[in-house]
């Protein structure tokens, strides 16, 4: 048995044997593995048709397996340039929407026959343009034609009925520019030929990956009256290939392996750079700068770099030319059977089919093979059982959204089956009777998961919130910052009515907080954003259910910017340290002081600015009076008082001094006290 991995093109032979479909392996990331296999008779070629969009995933994947004497020749396939590589062979373009003017322009010289009615004028292009015909005029198209009597006209290109170019090859270019546009948005299919040079036949196998349809999964969880419920899973399959697959191996693969496009079909072109001879450069007469350093082994071999010299060892002598490269275990490098020159390598390592197929547990992925052959036609789908195995399960209820008072009826299920359950929709029937409908994402082998399919309206369930103010629980100062640990405690109480007659058990779940933590309960699972706490419900009966959380955070203060009454505060709580008491306590006993001194001076500020206005209101009288004959007595008294309130302020600002420099002495203790103190 011979494979080998083959990406070569050949010429095309008129013979192409049939190789039908046998093995699908479906996948869930938009792939699909095909296995075909057939005879191939003596010079015979198979065909293997596909879009021309599967094109990279087949020459990514394409593997050829045979079984027999013969040799296979090689693997060639409907190769496809790029459009713009090939427009670029044209002398002339077409852009979108481009007019007539703006492509004859591109052909100046080039002989052309243009018939105006029964009038023909024929000349060589000089030129042509759009011309501007006047406002709210549509544009003209014009161009100027070198006549043979030498003479030179401009015509107008609306009014032509036809045009044509003398010369044949032009006229053809053009055919073979539209239809080179043509073929680029056409859907044919693409041939890839395995070909054979022998005299022999054998039997081959072409196995690759092609964009498919993922397949999907549905399932049917059925109650009975007692015991274990039975889960049913159905595998919906597309065949989109085109191709009936008659009697084929099937296989459904769970999970998503990584998978990309890789441009593989498409010819790929890359820019090279120029390089030219250095023979036209200007000569310079170069300038030793000195040597470094001298070698003194003599059998060194030194090569001038840009800089320092190197020493490398003397070359060896030259290798035997490398032994062709059989075509025994694959083509590389060249034609089947021939002399290869290029440096011999390994074969790439054969695919094995059969490990892909293989019914286990691979990493992420689980493998459904259906036990018995398959046959779907091409465009039609199908609906296969893959399975049915009895489950562990239990109905109950769940509660998890606030905006409704009803819980709703749900199935926690344990994968018992020892496979891989695929994510798709569940329809459940509950004694005979269809229940709803549920949603499941796929399960590994003894993972547990919660199903809602309906309402419960048979049980309500309301909720009261309650908090408390937060505690502070420590309290620590460094350097001048007051770090409080407060501790919230918050209270969300659900009130579960159970109008039904029989029992149930219910699932609550409670948001999960980040910050805040469970008090007394203990939830029988957590998820990644909720609790769940399971409450068993008696019939008829009535059931609260509180919880219970802390939030406990921290809040930082300059003790700078604390005032006397938030002191005072965290002087009252328990938890302060003795140490602690008496650093605060010194702290508002100079933060009192400084507030006693701050309102004192505000006090006499107050004071001093009644004076001076009483001041401003005896000068303005004295001023009146001068002017008023025989009120020199009260002019005289006016003057008294002033003078007594000039003593009086004098008195109130030296206290007004005094208390500033009180002031800013408590200040300074303040500082310090607060620089240095921690606890």
């Amino acid at each position: 048995m011979r494979r080998f991995i083959c990406l070569f093109s050949f010429t095309a032979l008129a013979v192409a044997a049939d190789l039908p479909v046998r093995e699908v392996v479906l996948f869930k990331h938009g792939v699909g593995y095909f296995a075909r296999s057939g005879q191939l008779g003596p010079g015979e070629s198979a065909r293997l048709d596909f879009k021309a969009d599967e094109m990279n995933d087949v020459l990514k994947s394409l593997t050829i397996e045979e079984k027999g004497v013969g040799k296979i020749s090689g693997l060639r396939y409907d190769s496809s340039e790029p459009l713009a590589k090939k427009l670029e062979e044209f002398p002339f373009s077409i852009g979108a929407q481009q007019p007539l003017s703006a492509v004859l322009d591109q052909l100046k010289g080039a002989q052309v026959e243009l018939k105006f009615g029964a009038e023909t004028v024929t000349g060589a292009i000089v030129g042509a343009r759009r011309l501007a015909n006047g406002q709210n005029q549509p544009e003209r198209e014009q161009a100027t034609l070198l006549l043979e009597s030498g003479e030179l006209r401009n015509v107008d290109l609306s009014a032509i009925s036809s045009l044509r170019f003398s010369d044949p090859k032009l006229q053809l270019q053009f055919k073979d520019y539209l239809t080179a546009i043509a073929e680029s948005r056409s859907k044919d299919k693409r041939s890839v030929y395995i070909d054979s040079s022998d005299s022999g036949a054998r039997e081959i196998q072409a196995s690759y990956m092609i964009p498919a349809p993922v397949w999907k999964s549905s399932y049917r969880l059925i109650f009975g009256e007692t015991g274990q419920p039975t889960l049913e899973g159905w595998a919906i399959v597309d065949n989109t290939t085109g191709d009936d697959w008659t009697n084929v191996r099937l296989a459904l693969v769970s999970g998503r392996p990584i998978s990309f496009v890789s441009q593989l079909y498409e010819p790929r072109y890359v820019a090279r750079p120029e390089a030219d001879l250095p023979e036209q450069a200007e000569l310079r007469p170069p300038v030793d700068t000195g040597a470094l350093e001298e070698e003194k082994e003599a059998d060194a071999v030194r090569i001038q770099g840009f800089g320092a010299m190197k020493k490398v060892a003397p070359p060896s002598p030259p290798a035997q030319a490398a032994p062709a490269l059989a075509f025994r275990s694959g083509i590389v490098g060249g034609v089947a059977g021939g002399v290869s020159q290029s440096v011999q390598v390994e074969a790439a390592a054969p695919s094995s089919i059969t490990q892909i197929a293989a019914a286990q547990e691979l990493g992420e992925l689980f493998e459904y093979r259906i036990s018995t052959p398959v046959t779907i036609r091409k465009n039609e789908s199908a609906m296969l059982p893959f399975l049915q195995d009895k489950i562990a399960a239990r109905k109950l209820l769940i509660y998890s959204d606030e905006s409704s008072i009803h819980p709703l009826n749900a199935a926690e299920i344990t994968n018992s089956t020892g496979k891989t359950l695929d994510g798709g929709p569940i329809t459940v029937f509950d004694a005979g009777s269809y229940g709803g409908e549920a949603l499941m994402e796929t399960v590994k082998t003894g993972d547990k998961r919660l199903l809602s399919y309906a309402v419960d309206l048979g049980t309500r369930i309301t909720t009261q919130f309650d908090s408390k103010a937060a505690v502070v629980r420590e309290v620590h100062v460094n350097r001048g910052i007051l770090t409080a640990k407060n501790a919230a405690v918050e209270t969300k109480t659900y009130t579960i009515r159970n109008v039904d007659q029989k029992p149930k058990t219910l699932i609550i779940e409670h948001p999960a907080r980040t910050g805040y933590t469970l008090l007394e309960r203990t939830p029988a699972e957590k998820t990644a954003n909720a609790y769940r706490f399971e409450v068993k419900l008696a019939s008829g009966a009535t059931e609260k259910f509180p919880v219970t959380e802390e939030n406990v955070f921290n809040t930082a203060f300059s003790v700078t910017d604390l005032t006397p009454d938030v002191l005072v505060v965290y002087l009252s709580n328990k938890n302060l340290t003795a140490a602690g008491r008496q650093q605060l306590s010194d702290i508002l006993d100079r933060k009192r002081q400084i507030t006693a001194a701050e309102a004192e001076h505000e006090r006499l500020t107050g004071q001093i600015n009644a004076i001076v206005r009483d001041q401003d209101r005896i000068r303005q009288n004295i001023n009146s009076l001068n002017h008023v004959a025989g009120q020199q007595d009260q002019v005289q008294k006016y003057a008294k008082q002033l003078a007594d309130q000039e003593a009086q302020l004098a008195t109130l600002r030296d206290r007004q001094s005094e208390l500033e420099r009180k002031k800013a002495a408590l200040q300074s203790e303040l500082d310090t006290l607060i620089e240095k103190m921690e606890f």
